[in-house]
């Protein structure tokens, strides 16, 4: 490993000697120079985040501004003003014209986070701008150009979403110029100590306390957990563990009280091995489970309600519901008085 290399690790603050994960650092660094567009995958929690600015800071661009955008966490209605800006007037509090992130990171680079939850009418403006360097701000007829270096990144199957029709294939072909996949931390068993012993120095520096150590055994333990919160679980846990244990030398049943596996669903179609479980399954299971509670919950009302007419009606346990019987109250209609009208001829006598 050259001094180049090792640099940019510390730099970035990349630890591990993974194979997969010093690929990744090595496919960036090549790409930086050029202007392919780049699109980096990997589950949430890996460190996408660093790679772009390696790319940035060993780019053309590196003069220019380098701006992140999270593309999840802007509403679909306010995005198109986000990205590519807006004129006065164009919308209801438009009060004054607006540049977007692409006009201000003209000559720099942005990275598109969570580039999977663009709405498709904006990936039809951002597939402009891969392909002709213009864009067009909103309540505005007018192109206009922008040089700038796109890198995306994206925690789910895009291959999926262009399947459902809510990603455009162009657009991906496009950001996938140059791929680069972050591998996950439970595929990185040999650099899990590491970080740990690396996090838990870093805390004990921040909070003024001893570091924490582990036993052989808790160490196999922390090796083999799946970590599907990638490096910031183990990050956080680290933390927890630092702040709230007493004990510097952490035991395996100390540290299982921490690695929290997600409960998996009895249903049969969707039992898998923890090793080969994906996060997303847990998410669909949870799904699944809400769904066949509310199924039993229907299929009782439905019991309920054909009973309804029996004094005891039993629901699918097996308890019965007590009916009382109450007699009907008949409401009689409130007669009008009987009118007498008065004879003429004996108004007159009188």
């Amino acid at each position: 490993m050259d001094k180049q290399f090792i640099s940019i690790k510390q730099r970035y603050g990349i630890i591990g000697f993974d194979p997969a994960l010093d690929y990744a650092i090595h496919i960036a660094v090549q790409v930086a120079p050029t202007d392919l567009s780049v699109l980096i995958t990997g589950e949430s929690g890996v460190g996408k985040e660093s790679f772009p600015k390696i790319i940035h800071d060993n780019s053309t661009h590196k003069h220019g501004q380098y701006i992140a955008v999270n593309c999840g966490a802007i509403p679909e209605g306010t995005i198109d003003s986000e990205l590519f800006g807006h004129e006065k007037g164009s919308f209801t509090g438009a009060t004054e014209a607006r540049k977007g992130y692409f006009e201000v990171a003209d000559g720099g680079t942005i990275f598109l986070d969570e580039v999977a939850d663009l709405p498709l009418s904006t990936q039809v403006r951002l597939l402009r701008v891969l392909e002709n360097g213009e864009f067009i701000k909103v309540g505005s007829s007018k192109p206009q150009k922008t040089k700038v270096r796109v890198v995306a990144a994206t925690n789910v199957n895009i291959a999926d979403r262009i399947a459902k029709g809510k990603f455009r294939e162009d657009l991906y072909y496009r950001l996938n110029s140059v791929p680069i996949h972050i591998p996950p931390l439970r595929e990185r068993k040999g650099d899990i100590f590491l970080l740990f012993t690396k996090f838990a120095t870093d805390f004990a520096f921040k909070y003024q306390i001893p570091p924490l150590q582990l036993t052989d055994e808790a160490k196999e333990e922390l090796i083999h957990y799946s970590w599907y919160g990638n490096v910031r679980q183990l990050r956080n846990i680290t933390e927890q563990i630092s702040l709230i244990e007493k004990e510097r030398v952490i035991t395996k049943e100390i540290l299982a009280n921490y690695l929290v596996t997600p409960t998996a669903s009895t249903l049969p179609a969707l039992m898998m091995n923890e090793k080969d479980t994906p996060p997303q399954f847990f998410e669909r299971e949870l799904i699944y489970k809400f769904l066949t509670d509310l199924t039993k919950e229907v299929a009782e009302l439905k019991l309920l309600v054909s009973e309804l007419k029996s004094n005891k009606p039993r629901l699918a346990d097996g308890k019965t519901v007590e009916i009382i019987d109450y007699q009907p109250v008949e409401i009689q209609e409130e007669q009008e008085p009987d009118i007498v009208e008065e004879d003429p001829q004996a108004k007159l006598l009188n």
